[in-house]
């Protein structure tokens, strides 16, 4: 049961890191008018939270060699609970800069400390632990919009912050007190070398930075320009845009759970493959279609199977490492794989510079994942990637069963 509570209050907790990530998006606005900002200025707002999400992933990875996963979590969740009250008292922009910088930072922290705990809390069902875990983080992605327009009915966009700060506090106190009184799981005890760790596992992080990589680049290029492509090369008006953008991130809410629970059932790999051949024929359907009923099943679709990757990959790296290499290991695959998707939006906006149009870029990425897969295939079924738990089992069912005898 206290396991469980647990896990209860970090759903509680990455569903406030993840919308500390994704507030700023529909704020720009107001904050823009209340700073008399350029948008230049306002968007740096997105980009620090992001950059700030992306840079604390390998200093964590060596911190969880010293400390215990609980402690880092605790104090992400301090600084997400201080980094908001900085934003709502902000006398400019560039303290606002900041604060978006540190809001990140504490989402980047949580992150690399919270799924390795996840995975010591239920090793026998990572896969459905991530899922859950996933679903509640992208609750905030599909509500921001909802949460920022309720608030500014009421109140202004520093409400937004205050609100943020205050739930921050109560989660990271419900965590603190249910950690105090549990037995959390000190998966981390034998970590202590974080180079050791990397140099024994390379192969599955780089193994497994390549399997997601080009696919998680081609999705941060096409959703940060979804709204710009449908306006320009889609018969729909720009409302109908940000909604179907909107269906995306919605379809991501149950792909969390479902693909984590089939990560629990099925081989790493294959699965894996699977759900990016259906991303690639998404993206490639998105392309030809033209009426809205076509686009909102596309953008369904793609929402799924895009969303899907994450938990499913996110399972199979951490059931793939020993304890001893845990937290160190996936430390690194996370910041080699965020590092990747977020080159996606610089690529995309240098391919439209240099004359192609939205249809040929977009079309270019699925082609281009399909033929990662043929790839990634032949090498699955030759000399195979490095596996988890799974391939294990079938395997060497003689080993499993002289095991639990």
């Amino acid at each position: 049961m206290s396991r469980r509570r647990l896990f209860g209050s970090l759903c509680s907790i990455v569903l406030l890191v993840n919308l500390a990530r994704v507030v700023f998006a529909p704020l720009l606005e107001p904050i823009g008018t209340a700073f008399d900002a350029s948008a230049t200025g306002v968007g740096l707002l997105a980009t620090l939270a992001w950059l700030g999400s992306a840079m604390p992933r390998l200093p964590t990875g060596y911190l969880l060699t010293r400390l215990p996963r609980h402690a880092v979590i605790l104090a992400a969740g301090t600084m997400l609970t201080l980094s908001p009250l900085l934003a709502a008292t902000a006398p400019s922009l560039p303290v606002l800069w900041a604060s978006a910088f540190l809001m990140g930072l504490s989402s980047g922290m949580y992150f690399i400390a919270a799924k390795p705990l996840l995975s010591d809390l239920f090793p026998t069902r990572i896969g459905t632990a991530v899922g859950v875990h996933g679903t509640a983080s992208q609750l905030a992605a599909a509500g921001a919009p909802l949460f920022v327009t309720a608030v500014l009915l009421v109140g202004e966009w520093r409400t937004a912050f205050m609100l943020m700060s205050g739930a921050a506090a109560a989660a990271t106190l419900a965590f603190f007190l249910i950690a105090r009184s549990s037995s959390v799981p000190d998966g981390e005890a034998e970590s202590r070398n974080f180079l050791g760790a990397v140099r024994r596992q390379w192969k599955l992080v780089f193994g497994a930075i390549a399997l997601a990589g080009f696919a998680d680049l081609a999705w941060n290029g096409v959703f940060n320009f979804y709204v710009s492509y449908l306006i320009s090369e889609k018969p729909v008006t720009e409302g109908t845009a940000r909604m179907l953008l909107s269906v995306v991130f919605a379809a991501g809410v149950p792909a969390f759970t479902l693909a984590g629970r089939l990560a629990d059932r099925l081989p790493y790999v294959p699965l894996v493959l699977a759900i990016i051949t259906a991303f690639a024929a998404s993206l490639l359907g998105l392309t030809v279609a033209t009426t809205t009923v076509q686009l909102v099943a596309v953008s369904v679709a793609l929402g799924l199977a895009i969303h899907s990757i994450f938990p499913a990959m996110d399972t199979y790296v951490l059931d793939s490492l020993p304890d001893a290499h845990r937290a160190s290991a996936y430390a690194v695959f996370s910041a080699g794989i965020i590092t990747l998707s977020a080159l996606g939006s610089v690529v995309v906006g240098a391919l439209l510079d240099a004359g192609f149009a939205y249809t040929a870029i977009f079309r270019g990425f699925g082609l281009t994942t399909l033929g990662f897969v043929v790839v990634f295939a032949g090498i699955q079924f030759t000399v195979g990637f490095p596996t988890g738990r799974h391939s294990a089992d079938a395997e060497q069912p003689e080993a499993r069963n002289s095991t639990t005898d």
